[in-house]
Order: C-alpha cells, then sequence, then structure tokens
C-alpha cells in the first residue's frame, strides 16, 4: 500500500466505473482490518499516527468508490476532466426545461402520490444516466461527455434530497 495510491489502485479494483459494491465494502473492512492503530499499539506513537493517516485514507477512499456518482466523479478528474460543478454549473437545454417541470411539480404537488410518482420519474431519469456513465466512462472513455452527465447526476442527487424533505411534510 502506498498512500500516493489512487482509490482504485488501494482497494485493488480496475479503474473502471461499474463496481461490485460487495467486493468494495469486503476490501475496505479488509484493509481496515490492516491498518487499524490498535494493531501498531505496542510500536509507539509513530506507528499509530501513520495507521491512523492509513485509516482515514482508506475511509475517504471508500467514501468516493461506493457512491456511484463520486465514483464517477473521480474517474473523471482522474482523467484531466474535473466536474467543477461548483465554477461551472452550465447544462443541456433540455435538462434545465427538465429541472424546471420537476421543480414546479415538487412545488405544485399537494399529495403524497404526487411526489411519490414524480421521485420515481426522477429516479428512472437517475437510473439511465448511470447507464450512461457505464458507457461513457467504461466503454468508450469519453471523460468529457461523462461529465456533462455527472453535473447532471448531482442535480437529481440534490432534488431527490429536496423531494424527500417534501415528502416528509407529508408523513
Amino acid at each position: 500500500m502506498n498512500l500516493q495510491d489512487d482509490d482504485f489502485e488501494l482497494f485493488g479494483l480496475n479503474r473502471q466505473f461499474s463496481q461490485d459494491r460487495a467486493a468494495i465494502d469486503a476490501r475496505w473492512k479488509a484493509l481496515q482490518r490492516e491498518a487499524h492503530p490498535d494493531k501498531f499499539a505496542a510500536q509507539g506513537a509513530a506507528a499509530q499516527r501513520i495507521a491512523m493517516q492509513w485509516s482515514v485514507r482508506i475511509n475517504e477512499a471508500y467514501q468516493r468508490l461506493k457512491e456511484p456518482l463520486a465514483r464517477a466523479a473521480y474517474l473523471c478528474e482522474l482523467a484531466g476532466f474535473p466536474v467543477n460543478a461548483h465554477s461551472n454549473t452550465a447544462m443541456p437545454a433540455a435538462f434545465l426545461m427538465q429541472q424546471m417541470e420537476w421543480r414546479e411539480a415538487m412545488d405544485d404537488a399537494d399529495s403524497a402520490d404526487v411526489l411519490e410518482s414524480l421521485s420515481q420519474d426522477v429516479q428512472r431519469s437517475r437510473k439511465d444516466l448511470l447507464q450512461q456513465c457505464v458507457t461513457l466512462l467504461d466503454e468508450k472513455q469519453d471523460f468529457a461527455a461523462a461529465v456533462s452527465v455527472v453535473r447532471t447526476l448531482m442535480f437529481i442527487e440534490k432534488f431527490t434530497q429536496d423531494l424527500n424533505q417534501r415528502l416528509d411534510q407529508f408523513a
């Protein structure tokens, strides 16, 4: 293990979007057992500090690898195409219209059933976009095009949170 390894190298995974979540979880547990600071208690404070750094690094990698959106953004960044969602909010015109329609539908919803239907529509779009990530990242290695898909997925994640908060109002 090397602290400079990228997350995929650290976890012994192929650098690709499609991953087996159970394998990621299992590898995380194995790495955490290997680097647990308590295992180094007899070797002194310096060894424990290094083990703690490893533990933090392993957890950071796990957080990126286990979440498809974070993993897609990380792959784009590794390929030299950072998402820069905070400074680049460009979206395709069709998706901007979709956003407005979803926001209006959420604002106008007067029942949990209406919101559930909207949620299902949003989740279908999310699933389609994740499939596009497979195509763009794993099959075509078109990272520039994947950046736009990742930004769209980021909006959907945020909108899903807003939608769930609105649904909680009907609970």
